[in-house]
């Protein structure tokens, strides 16, 4: 799988595309920061310290940074920290298929967090175990169409705009149960729960009251009874600003970048995954 070449409508990000990272050292630190302020969240919330799995979001950063941060993780947890392994999250089809052949050894389980085009649904799961970011039935179908027939199913998560921003991806939260409940009925995928990006506000009760929205959500999915519906207890939600937020409201993965890998270069393009 490493030697498949990217295919023709994927522009691999070059040594002068903006990808960057930090050095090893503050990965690792940062990384234990991160685990820490989890770690205290899921205490706070009377919740096992090991309830939530943390996704890095390496967008923007650098195979080498990616790499220095599963081993700082694998480090700590051969030294017991009895945490899950991260995961791994990119925005973008195009810094998926640069990075992951130069991670294979390590064989990390990623996600894909950001809008999916359907021409580039291919290059994205020749790497991909998840995708978090499926608003419609028609992403999912095509999806469903691409793995029928693998051994494994396809992990999906639904992703609802809880805030109503007109920026963010995503179906919207009266739409967000029958859409989840026709997806986890698709051959080939597994419904595994659902994703939202918080609002962008500064007060915390706004914040937290939409990430509350998408447990409800989730409940009522799992409560449908529906074929495929019945184990989607999955709340993908909570990023670096914010994680505690959305640990209190149930969060089972949180996904952090610039908590771990430090401040991302401004962006050179406005391609979408």
């Amino acid at each position: 799988m490493a030697d498949t070449p990217p295919p023709a409508d994927v522009t691999v990000p070059g040594p002068g595309d903006g990808v960057h990272g930090p050095d090893a050292a503050q990965v690792a630190q940062r990384l234990a920061t991160v685990r820490a302020r989890v770690a205290g969240a899921c205490r706070a919330a009377g919740r096992p310290v090991d309830a939530v799995q943390v996704l890095l979001a390496s967008k923007t950063m650098t195979a080498d940074a990616v790499r220095a941060a599963l081993h700082a993780d694998a480090a700590a947890r051969a030294a017991g920290s009895g945490t899950a392994p991260v995961l791994l999250g990119e925005n973008r089809v195009q810094e998926l298929v640069a990075k992951a052949p130069a991670l294979t050894d390590l064989a990390p389980r990623w996600h894909v967090i950001g809008p999916l085009q359907s021409n580039k649904v291919n290059a994205a799961l020749r790497w991909a175990a998840a995708v978090e970011s499926v608003a419609d039935e028609d992403l999912a179908r095509r999806l469903s169409d691409r793995v029928a027939g693998r051994a494994d199913p396809l992990d999906v998560w639904v992703q609802v705009n809880v805030s109503g921003e007109p920026t963010k991806h995503g179906t919207t939260p009266t739409e967000a149960v029958d859409v989840a409940v026709r997806v986890a009925a698709l051959p080939g995928l597994r419904l595994a729960g659902l994703m939202t990006v918080g609002a962008h506000s500064p007060d915390a009760d706004v914040v937290r009251a939409g990430y509350r929205l998408l447990a409800t959500l989730r409940d009522d999915v799992v409560a449908s009874g529906a074929p495929g519906t019945a184990h989607a207890g999955g709340l993908s939600m909570g990023m670096s600003r914010d994680l505690e937020l959305a640990v209190a409201e149930g969060a089972t993965v949180v996904r952090v970048g610039t908590a771990v890998f430090g401040s991302r270069p401004a962006p050179t393009s406005t391609a979408a995954a």
